[in-house]
């Protein structure tokens, strides 16, 4: 099998490519860059627990030491505080991560290029390429024109795709919805790791905004007028010095000036994701950000969505229908996203009508943009895609198609792990729900009650998969079985060992058999 070709060698496009290698599929990564990147403490990403934990799985290293898990967010409206949330750590809670966007590229680069199933290439331009029933053959131009042969193609080449372009893709949407000035800077704030969102403050910009980064440096962002005038470098020192004396006691504090830019946010969704072979991933696909929102983390879900059902194909053949399912869960999420940043903004900059947008609520503008920052709500939670077969037996804490609650189980080789240490490696995962089990030796265990006909049951799916066993999952009674897919969504829940409904949800995971393969019945188990 030919590997699959990545175009783009960005945060999205390597995550893609390791992600792929963790499902057992190689990959050429084509960079068009010299395979570095300028420091840029201004230009920073924010990553959620479910993002950050894919980044970690991937083997990202600096996540922990260039990366700064919020300790709290507050909220304040002219000169009082309103809100204050308390966050436990990145990894083990729900702490928002937040570093620069080149920290969070070079551990990824840095995994990528050790990794032997990834094949890296700089100085790689894409020309041209062509798809026919077996494959894609691409061109790319640099030091020396060359041709790589791939079984897909995967666009994650920004805002600006190649890839979209040759496709004749349309990627509609709007310009400049927001606007901010951008300051990286080292100084000491009254609130050590305390990420801030600031309304209406007694002068200046209507928003700001502060995120801690690690050995005292901060990100500051201004909300500017949407298509305002150009911000000169003295005015954006004036607002370094209004905000620093603003939030110290009316005197600016000592501070060293780091970085600064000026970040205009659009929102486009294209109009196509997938075409035959080839697909659109990240700002390729998709371009958000006003409001909170993160394109970054959206990107990298993209990768996780479309990785294990690429990875299904190219081990196994996969349906049709699988790989459009890439198209309809993911641009689906991110067009509710934009969908709800979009009736946001006007309501959140221009004041009024909040109740229009969330009838029956009480929420407030500082809540609703809070949200957005934290990674909840209509404009920040975790998607969850409509599963492929409406099993719930039993009812859980998590909806059909929503993430998965980051619970220890036991592995099959007998270590006790998170559970978002086991996704993105090309299996299904089944869990039983077995309270006690935790303090059992595994061998008794493996051996007792309807733990051997379960595990005949996994056996005979026709997805690979591994057989898990958790003490307790939230809501869910004893005995309860859970079908994860590889990228921690839930399919089904059942009340106990049902060998044929879980065969059936397995293959509603993967969209049935592939195109000319006969259909399996479920088997017999006794």
């Amino acid at each position: 099998m030919d590997p699959v070709i990545v175009v783009g060698a960005g945060p999205v496009g390597l995550s893609l490519s390791l992600a792929l290698a963790g499902h057992g599929v190689p990959s050429v990564l084509l960079d068009e860059g010299p395979g570095k990147d300028e420091p840029r403490p201004a230009r920073s990403v924010v990553l959620h627990s479910d993002t950050a934990a894919m980044a970690h799985r991937l083997g990202c290293t600096t996540l922990r030491d260039e990366g700064a898990p919020y300790a709290a967010w507050r909220t304040m409206k002219r000169r009082q505080e309103t809100r204050r949330i308390t966050f436990e750590g990145a990894f083990e809670g729900q702490a928002p991560l937040h570093l620069p966007q080149h920290a969070l590229v070079r551990g990824l680069r840095a995994a990528a290029t050790a990794h032997p199933l990834v094949q890296l290439v700089t100085g790689a331009k894409l020309d041209s390429f062509e798809q026919d029933d077996h494959g894609v053959t691409a061109r790319t131009r640099g030091t020396e024109s060359s041709w790589w042969r791939g079984s897909h193609l995967v666009g994650c080449d920004g805002a600006r795709s190649t890839v979209r372009k040759l496709l004749g893709i349309r990627f509609p949407g709007r310009t400049a919805v927001e606007r901010h000035a951008v300051a990286a800077l080292r100084a000491e704030l009254p609130w050590p790791g305390e990420a801030l969102l600031h309304r209406n403050p007694p002068s200046g910009p209507e928003e700001i905004t502060a995120r801690p980064l690690p050995d005292g440096v901060w990100r500051l962002d201004w909300l500017l007028p949407a298509r305002g005038e150009l911000v000169t470098p003295d005015a954006l020192v004036t607002l370094v010095r209004d905000t620093l004396a603003l939030w110290c006691g009316g005197t600016t504090p000592p501070y060293d000036l780091i970085d600064t830019g000026v970040h205009t946010l659009h929102h486009r969704l294209a109009l196509r994701w997938r075409d035959g072979r080839a697909f659109l991933v990240g700002d390729a696909a998709h371009l958000l950000g006003a409001v909170g929102t993160q394109g970054v983390e959206e990107g990298l879900r993209d990768a996780e969505n479309l990785a294990w059902k690429l990875a299904l194909a190219w081990h196994q053949g996969a349906s049709e229908a699988l790989l459009d399912s890439y198209e309809g869960e993911r641009r689906t999420a991110v067009a509710a996203r934009l969908r709800a940043a979009d009736q946001a903004v006007p309501v959140l900059r221009g004041g009024g009508g909040l109740r229009t947008l969330l009838p029956g609520t009480g929420r407030s503008a500082e809540t609703l943009l809070t949200d957005g920052h934290l990674g909840r709500g209509p404009l920040g939670a975790q998607p969850v895609y409509a599963p492929p077969v409406a099993v719930r037996e039993v009812p859980t804490a998590t909806e059909p198609g929503g993430p998965v609650a980051n619970v220890p189980v036991t592995a099959p080789d007998g270590a006790t792990v998170p559970l978002r240490d086991l996704l993105g490696r090309g299996r299904l995962l089944v869990l039983l729900v077995a309270p006690g089990t935790g303090v059992w030796d595994r061998r008794h265990w493996q051996s007792a009650g309807v733990m051997p006909r379960l595990a005949a049951a996994v056996s005979a799916l026709p997805v690979p998969a591994d057989l898990l066993v958790a003490d307790a999952y939230p809501g869910a009674p004893a005995h309860t079985v859970l079908l994860v897919r590889p990228d921690g969504h839930l399919s089904a829940t059942f009340a106990g060992v049902r060998p044929a409904e879980l065969y059936a949800a397995a293959d509603a995971v993967r969209a049935g058999a592939p195109a000319g393969s006969p259909a399996t019945p479920a088997p017999v188990i006794d």
